[in-house]
């Protein structure tokens, strides 16, 4: 049994569709991410799963119950939210403490389920402390304890790092991804942040203006997004429109582009004409042939050097370990047929 169905979902306000015949199923103990844009309906479904929204049409199931018309409080779900929501004028403890107070919950379970929360999260020595003697990573901590002490089936993140720095994000990122496996959580996030969506997630559900794009996992999506907006947004790609032609030979066919024509494999059947594309900046080498282009831009990036490259007035992006290239050189291009991906759609 999935862990959440969400069946049909749509969600309107007034003349404003942020969610448009969304199924979707969540299975036990996966970490799933909600990615896009600004707008494009991420947020509301999270709160709609939360229950703090109601959707227009569909059903939404929890655990298989029928969870659509039930109030945030009688569902198994937690919520940390981005601005921690924490309250002020109590202490740490009394923070972690207080879902389980308005549930009633027996002083001596109380006690072993904060002291626990506190322990893994490593706050003993805050548990005193008022938020505002907290950084912000530890705040963060509280919030993500906060609903842990409530043992939820279903955990929801709504952008929980956004507020901190790039160095203590990666970390509570490591720390909110060691919980949830330990703890066996159910977890949807939402970010706008592909990084961190690559690097935590089991799947990564792609929304655009209130309609799945793609679901796959983190691989599958980098090495294989299905339409131009998945490619665009997920890392960097160089994404044109081509003319797709006949077999060369041993299964490679012809394809056509602003900046030249490649071999391209792996397409099996599909008709000849008029086609969307991309490639991955690393896939590009550099060589002592092929695609003439000319470097227009050099950026170091450590562990690789991107050059911005134009070919017939078209620029394009290549990710080098080769150190010797600088603006204004003339290189040539290369690109296995393998290394290019034709998308849905046609131009």
């Amino acid at each position: 049994m999935p862990a959440i169905e969400l069946i049909h979902i749509s969600k309107k306000f007034a003349a404003f569709t942020a969610l448009s015949d969304l199924s979707l199923d969540v299975a036990q103990g996966e970490f799933l991410t909600l990615l896009g844009p600004s707008g494009c309906g991420k947020t509301t479904l999270l709160r709609l799963i939360s229950g703090f929204l109601e959707p227009t049409d569909g059903q939404i199931r929890i655990n298989g119950a029928d969870v659509t018309n039930v109030p945030p409080e009688h569902r198994d779900t937690a919520l940390c939210f981005q601005s921690y929501a924490l309250f002020p004028h109590l202490t740490v403890r009394e923070n972690l403490e207080f879902g389980l107070r308005q549930k009633r919950v027996p002083t001596a379970e109380r006690n072993e389920r904060v002291a626990s929360v506190a322990e893994k999260l490593e706050l003993g020595p805050q548990m005193d402390k008022l938020p505002n003697q907290l950084s912000g990573g530890q705040q963060q901590r509280v919030s993500l304890g906060r609903a842990l002490v409530m043992r939820p089936s279903v955990i929801l993140f709504d952008e929980p790092l956004s507020n901190l720095d790039a160095k203590l994000r990666d970390q509570v990122r490591v720390e909110i991804r060691r919980i949830q496996r330990e703890y066996g959580l159910t977890a949807i996030y939402v970010t706008h942040d592909q990084a961190e969506a690559l690097a935590m997630s089991d799947r990564i559900v792609v929304l655009n203006a209130g309609r799945v794009e793609q679901v796959d996992s983190p691989e599958t999506l980098y090495a294989s997004p299905r339409t131009r907006f998945v490619a665009d947004f997920i890392g960097n790609a160089n994404v044109f429109s081509g003319e797709l032609g006949g077999e060369t030979s041993a299964g490679v066919r012809r394809l056509k582009t602003p900046i030249g024509t490649f071999g391209i494999s792996g397409v099996g059947d599909r008709a000849p004409g008029p086609v969307n594309l991309c490639w991955r900046p690393e896939s590009a080498r550099i060589a002592e042939s092929g695609i003439e282009a000319q470097v227009v831009n050099r950026a170091f990036q450590g562990h690789f050097t991107e050059l911005i490259v134009e070919t017939n007035g078209v620029p394009y992006r290549i990710h080098t370990e080769a150190k010797s290239a600088r603006e204004g050189d003339r290189i040539h291009i290369s690109l296995a047929p393998d290394q290019l991906i034709l998308l849905e759609g046609t131009p």
